[in-house]
């Protein structure tokens, strides 16, 4: 590629802040036929389409400029997005058209590779028990100025958010004026202090933070739990005494594995 092709990137710092999420929705189809409806509606409601808009809001949150966008549904199911940004706004002239800033050719993205947004999804059930789950990945990376953790609390509440993981890092340095390196450049113990009272409400949360390496990690579950949240096709109503136990048995432990990462023994 001639060196004139190059793209200049303005407010550049060599700070990268990454903000990494697994989010997760648990719920309950009692029949085969529940099971691929549940499938079929997670993928239609957070296909590529909805996934991009998702992005998009992020963008505009953390103040950002999109450069470039690439989306893509899967068969048999799940979605994916990834979208290049910008710290500040580009000028007209780094642009191949004369449209102004906006989607940038295929041949100048491999030079931004560093600030960029990305969701993924994986929807599955279980093939007997009637569990099924719905996970999104979400990575949002800047460098420079701008901070990931504006959209903290945006992301969140976007989806049906029964347990989120989050995960924060600051790595590299930048100089101040007068040389110094800063391997950090904003005040942050934990994830918690960018969460919203609401947020903080609803969730138990527990910490590991290594703060000399500047890693934070947060791991969130809803406090409260009704059942009818959790049925997809179906209503508690619909279920016997006997049945209403099992399947909350069913989804607490499924819901517990997945919060401490591990298998847990039958009750």
């Amino acid at each position: 590629m001639p060196r004139s092709s190059k793209l200049k990137l303005q407010g550049f710092n060599n700070l990268t802040k990454t903000l990494s999420f697994n989010i997760y929705d648990i719920c309950y189809a009692k029949t085969p036929r529940q099971r691929r409806q549940y499938i079929e509606y997670i993928d239609e409601a957070y296909n590529a389409e909805r996934l991009t808009q998702i992005l998009t809001d992020v963008t505009d949150i953390i103040g950002a400029t999109i450069l470039n966008i690439a989306h893509q549904d899967y068969d048999p199911q799940g979605a994916s997005v990834t979208m290049l940004i910008s710290e500040e706004p580009l000028a007209s002239k780094s642009l191949s058209n004369d449209e102004g800033p906006g989607p940038l050719p295929d041949s100048v993205v491999a030079h931004l590779d560093k600030s960029h947004l990305t969701v993924h999804t994986y929807p599955e059930s279980h093939p007997r028990t009637g569990l099924s789950t719905f996970r999104v990945d979400i990575d949002v990376s800047t460098c420079g100025r701008i901070s990931p953790l504006k959209a903290l609390n945006y992301l969140i509440h976007s989806f049906e958010s029964d347990i989120v993981t989050l995960d924060y890092r600051v790595r590299g340095f930048t100089r101040d004026e007068r040389g110094r390196k800063l391997f950090i450049d904003h005040k942050i113990n934990s994830i918690q202090n960018y969460l919203s009272r609401d947020t903080l409400e609803r969730y138990q949360m527990i910490d590991v933070n290594v703060y000399q390496e500047n890693i934070f990690h947060t791991k969130m579950i809803l406090k409260q739990f009704n059942l009818d949240n959790y049925l997809f096709g179906i209503d508690s109503s619909d279920l016997d005494a006997r049945e209403q136990r099992q399947i909350v048995g069913q989804l607490k432990k499924e819901m517990a594995e997945i919060f401490y990462g591990r298998n847990l023994r039958k009750a």
